[in-house]
């Protein structure tokens, strides 16, 4: 597994630094970072992706001044397709979002576009943007996880450093359709160090894996240092290169650090999150 933390393109990122919070809006602010950094290393083709699916974030501190100068506040949804050749560097999102506050906009829907048009720019693909008013309860309730919870296997597990080889079929190698998930995902940021702590669910159909051996992988993710998509992915291609089933799902649900958090959704078939999934963590 190469370790790509060194990377040029990670160095010069702000992830880790003290930086100064400007209150005044600056596109610049906004740091991509490419998904082929990650990508090479999983043997991952850019032109023929073995996957769709987006990277779906919520932003919780997003305001701005009307134009009378009186505060706003939103909730934010923020869809990025897993097509784009790059990702949004997590602290440089919070910084561009925070450029907003003391900044003058005549509606919402301003706010909107001019969100989507830096987004996109920065990711060289359409970022779809929706604003949510902080009254809009309804929309952010928790709803339960879809399938079985592996996590009440009473197993022992000894391995807290990625290994793919822990994911195994189960014996009788049977064709199945199941959806498995589970709330003890842990990885680190790739830079910080800092716990990211996600549920994810996991809908397949082809050879039966064996729960067991599913749940001592993902725990196995816990002293891992990777991005958020990244980790998603890697689950993807190892559950892919095992198992080769006919149809694939991943989604994590990550919680929420600096004011932040994010969804991202690989899929052998779907290209958009098909069903609505919040845990009671976020």
């Amino acid at each position: 597994m190469t370790d790509y933390r060194n990377a040029p393109e990670l160095q010069a990122s702000m992830l880790g630094k003290t930086t100064e919070y400007k209150d005044s809006y600056d596109a610049s602010l906004l740091y991509p970072i490419a998904r082929k950094l990650n990508r090479d290393d999983l043997g991952i083709d850019e032109q023929a992706l073995p996957f769709q699916g987006e990277d779906l974030w919520t932003g919780y501190e997003l305001s701005w001044l009307n134009s009378k100068g009186k505060p706003q506040v939103a909730v934010a949804e923020f869809v990025f397709p897993c097509q784009s050749p790059s990702i949004i560097e997590s602290k440089s999102f919070k910084l561009y979002l925070n450029s907003f506050n003391q900044t003058q906009f005549e509606s919402m829907d301003k706010v909107r576009e001019v969100l989507e048009a830096d987004l996109s720019q920065a990711v060289q693909t359409p970022v779809k943007v929706t604003l949510y008013g902080p009254d809009d309860t309804s929309l952010f309730a928790a709803t339960p996880m879809p399938g079985f919870c592996i996590d009440e296997l009473d197993i022992e597990i000894d391995s807290f450093d990625l290994d793919p080889a822990l994911l195994q079929l189960a014996p009788n190698c049977e064709q199945v359709e199941q959806t498995l998930y589970s709330h003890l995902l842990k990885s680190n940021c790739l830079i910080t160090s800092q716990p990211d702590w996600a549920s994810v669910v996991i809908r397949y159909k082809g050879p039966q894996l064996s729960h067991e051996s599913l749940l001592r992988y993902l725990v196995s993710f816990r002293s891992h240092n990777e991005f958020h998509e990244q980790c998603v992915e890697r689950i993807f291609s190892d559950i892919m290169a095992l198992a080769k089933p006919q149809e694939l799902e991943v989604y994590a649900r990550y919680t929420r650090r600096g004011g932040l958090d994010i969804n991202p959704y690989r899929s052998t078939h779907q290209q958009h999150i098909p069903f609505s999934l919040r845990i009671n963590r976020q």
